[in-house]
């Protein structure tokens, strides 16, 4: 009788270990698979050297929280400097809904699960998670040499046989620490939004309070990726462009929706778009982002070029009123309106603050001449920041409306989450 628990022990981390290989392999081959055909779309095919798989793992490690410096180097003749700070968020999104339905699956259909069995199921999943990023990182570095054709640097890099170079790695330290706080908020999330994953004990008198919003909010940021993959394939078999169209939606399209989605409701974004080198994005977002020169641009900016802008309000206020019905819908019978405001929007506004955190962008790249002057076609700069409290402060307003209205909504309708009072115990 000994022998039991040591042996049922021993198979639940052995099937622990197990689950969470298969969760490791299914979130990296989601990340590369969309990573490698945005990539390929974008050109990153014809780049010299062999480079495309280690741009490609650049990419990967950049999209699981990893740190990619990029560096330049132009010898004795010129400055170089660099930046890039930007996270590819469709390879993003891919490896986490992969990553996290592989990691609920085991756990589904239970109400309630022990801490230290979730602690036996992650610390695995973390440190599989981790060393699969460390090889990434290794194998993301690459250096590029510029060719600056019959510029005044270009003819003196020839003649003292001296040309600049422009390159990347991967930080390992700095890689491995974002990425952890990246899977475990990943695993925290999958946990909050899956209605049917066990908790504690202790914590499922929290489920009513935060599962029903959460989920919903999920499910709102989740559909406007789907409108985006939708407007993006019709754009690229109409407009023409399509490989270029298609690398914004493999490369970056929550970067895009999850965005308009804070315009549509009142945020705001400070924006600055200087130089040649630049960023996949449609036309008129570089015109509006050109245009600001560093200052905040809303709704109206966008409307002031193109007055269909303003349909991002629209569809914000329908979408926001859909998801607090739904939160309100997934909620006990018993929660009140206020209660459903409550809940709504402080989801609102995490998952706003997330958006903002997630999407900002910021690239820059120059090359002077003896330090005199920047090489104009070999410099520029992307900027993305968002204007941090109007945007979650409104993100917070607008989810308390919409639960609030969604709680109204949804009293006549069937309450699929509905908790009848227990009966009373009889008397022994």
């Amino acid at each position: 009788m000994s022998q039991t628990p040591r042996s049922s022990s021993s198979g639940g981390s052995a099937r622990a270990w197990r689950d969470a290989l298969v969760t490791v392999v299914a979130g990296f081959a989601a990340m590369t698979a969309v990573a490698a055909a945005g990539l390929a779309c974008a050109g990153a095919g014809a780049l010299p050297e062999g480079a495309f798989p280690h741009v490609l793992a650049a990419v990967v490690v950049m999209a699981a929280g990893g740190t990619v410096e990029v560096s330049g180097d132009a010898g004795l003749l010129a400055g170089a400097h660099a930046n890039l700070s930007v996270l590819p968020l469709s390879v993003s999104l891919a490896g986490a809904l992969a990553a996290g339905f592989c990691f609920l699956r085991p756990l589904r259909n239970r109400a309630v699960a022990g801490p230290r069995e979730l602690l036996g199921r992650i610390v695995p999943l973390v440190v599989l998670w981790l060393l699969a990023l460390a090889g990434a990182a290794l194998v993301a570095r690459q250096e590029f040499g510029i060719s600056v054709g019959d510029s005044p640097l270009g003819e003196i890099g020839e003649l003292l046989d001296s040309s600049p170079k422009v390159g990347f790695r991967a930080d390992l330290p700095a890689t491995l620490l974002f990425a952890l706080v990246w899977i475990l908020g990943l695993l925290l999330i999958a946990l909050l939004v899956s209605r049917r994953a066990p908790l504690p004990a202790g914590l499922v008198r929290f489920h009513t309070a935060v599962r029903p919003a959460a989920s919903a909010t999920a499910v709102l940021l989740l559909v406007y990726v789907a409108i985006g993959v939708v407007v993006g394939v019709v754009v690229a078999a109409t407009q023409g462009h399509a490989d270029r169209t298609l690398a914004v939606v493999l490369l970056g399209l929550p970067n895009l929706v999850w965005v308009a989605l804070t315009l549509g409701f009142g945020g705001a974004w400070e924006a600055r778009v200087e130089g040649a080198f630049g960023l996949p994005m449609p036309p008129l977002l570089d015109e509006v982002l050109r245009d600001a020169d560093g200052a905040p641009v809303d709704v109206a900016s966008f409307a002031a070029r193109d007055g269909r802008a303003w349909w991002l309000v629209a569809v914000a206020a329908v979408l926001l009123l859909g998801t607090g019905v739904l939160a309100a819908v997934r909620s006990p019978a018993h929660v009140r309106p206020w209660q459903h405001a409550l809940h709504l929007g402080a989801a609102l506004a995490l998952a706003t603050l997330a958006v903002c955190l997630l999407a900002r962008v910021h690239a820059v790249y120059g090359l002077s001449l003896l330090g005199i002057g920047e090489v104009d076609a070999l410099g520029g700069e992307v900027l993305l920041d968002p204007v941090l409290w109007r945007t979650v402060g409104l993100g917070l307003l607008w989810g308390a409306v919409a639960g609030f209205v969604g709680g109204v909504l949804a009293r006549p309708l069937h309450r699929r989450g509905r908790v009848d009072e227990p009966a009373a115990a009889p008397h022994v």
